[in-house]
Parts: structure tokens; C-alpha cells; sequence
């Protein structure tokens, strides 16, 4: 199921270990799409959860049954380079999640799982983020439930 929003939001990032202009457009978008999935009445659990093997930007339960979710996130310039971008259907977000990307997701997960001796339904979500920051401008598209095979 895809959802797909347009937000304006205001960017406060957190202070992270990350520098230069792509960890900091990153930043932003993990937490345009923290904000969104709280909007939608998701739980955050975790963020940045991080082993030499692999990451997870952001975990999250929905009810009864916990996301691991990528976010992917590009930058335009102003609002025109983004919309001009959607409607020529140019590059997007998502297309960078790619197996390497999933396997090394999966054995991320398989940490969490173990330390947080979770035991029930889970699934990858892919959260993509396009925006303008000088115009503090976004869009989100959720991707639930990615299956790659």
C-alpha cells in the first residue's frame, strides 16, 4: 500500500555524529518521516539503531506489529525542481533502496530482534522524502511491507 502526502514543515534536526550536506539532508528527512509516521498514530521505538552490519533508520509499532523502516531522501532547490522532478518522473528516493541495501537491513534486524526479544509480526517499510529546504517544503511517500525476491 503506498501513501503519499504533501507536508510543509519546519526542520529542527538533532544534534548527530553525522557531517556534511547529505548526512544533514538525511537527518532532515529521517525526521520529516519520524514526524509522518507519528501523524499516523505509529509508536517510535528507536532511531539510528546502528551495527557495524548494517542500520535502521527508524523502528516503529503499529498496534500489534513492528515496522523497520528505510528513509531515502533527496533535495531540490526550490519547489518548481521538485514538482517538475515528480511530474517528469525523474529519479526517485525509493530507487536507491536496493538487495544490498535489504540484506544489510536484515541483519541489523536480526540484532534488534534478538535484544529486544521481540517475537511477533514484522515487516520493511520504505519511507521517501523529497524536499526543499530553503522553502522548508515536503513530500512523503510511504511504501509498506517492501518485498524484494
Amino acid at each position: 500500500m503506498k501513501r503519499e502526502i504533501f507536508v510543509n514543515t519546519k526542520f529542527h534536526m538533532k544534534q548527530t555524529d553525522k557531517q556534511g550536506r547529505k548526512n544533514e539532508i538525511g537527518a532532515y528527512g529521517e525526521e520529516i518521516a519520524i514526524n509522518y509516521l507519528k501523524k499516523l498514530g505509529f509508536t517510535i521505538l528507536d532511531t539510528n539503531y546502528l551495527k557495524k552490519w548494517g542500520e535502521i533508520d527508524i523502528v516503529a509499532r503499529e498496534t500489534d506489529k513492528i515496522h523497520f523502516i528505510e528513509v531515502k531522501t533527496v533535495s531540490y532547490e526550490t519547489k518548481i525542481d521538485l514538482k517538475n522532478a515528480i511530474s517528469r518522473g525523474t529519479w526517485r528516493p525509493e530507487e536507491n533502496v536496493h538487495v544490498s541495501k535489504i540484506q544489510r537491513l536484515n541483519r541489523a534486524i536480526e540484532s534488534w530482534i534478538m535484544e529486544n526479544n521481540y517475537n511477533d509480526e514484522w515487516e520493511i517499510d520504505v519511507i521517501a522524502v523529497r524536499m526543499v529546504p530553503r522553502e522548508k517544503y515536503a513530500t512523503v511517500k510511504y511504501i509498506e511491507s517492501v518485498v524484494f525476491g
